[in-house]
């Protein structure tokens, strides 16, 4: 990509191209870096950190830890929740109480599914290397 004259995607040539314009000692020293500089660039290699191994979302084991990150966001809400004053929008029936709870279960899902904590990812690599 190319914006205004400077190459994105290969900084080295644009800064190579401004030195050539001169040709004093110091800028020829700097054209064998931006030389040097390319080169470096195109023969880097880009390694994944140690334990980034590709999910399969369709795991049964996956699955469990998304279950496991859906009970843990769960617990942090209903902390959350019970620090907040009752309005009485919900009364404090057992069927009240049952339908808040009922509601913050598909809360805790949807940012569990939505949100990308990563706490599920995270522990499937984990037990994933471990050969569970």
């Amino acid at each position: 990509m190319e914006i205004a004259g400077f190459d994105f995607q290969n900084p080295a040539s644009m800064y190579a191209d401004n030195m050539r314009l001169s040709s004093s000692p110091a800028i020829q020293s700097s054209e064998k870096f931006a030389d040097a500089l390319r080169k470096a660039s195109a023969n880097a290699v880009v390694e994944k950190p140690i334990g980034e191994a590709p999910i399969d979302k369709e795991d049964k084991l996956y699955q469990l830890c998304l279950e496991l990150e859906t009970f843990l966001v769960k617990n942090l809400l209903t902390g959350m929740r019970n620090t907040v004053q009752k309005s009485g929008f919900i009364d404090d029936s057992y069927a009240g109480k049952m339908y808040e709870d009922m509601l913050y279960d598909e809360y805790a899902k949807d940012y569990t599914k939505n949100a990308n904590f990563g706490l599920a990812a995270q522990a499937y690599r984990q037990l994933k290397n471990k050969g569970v």
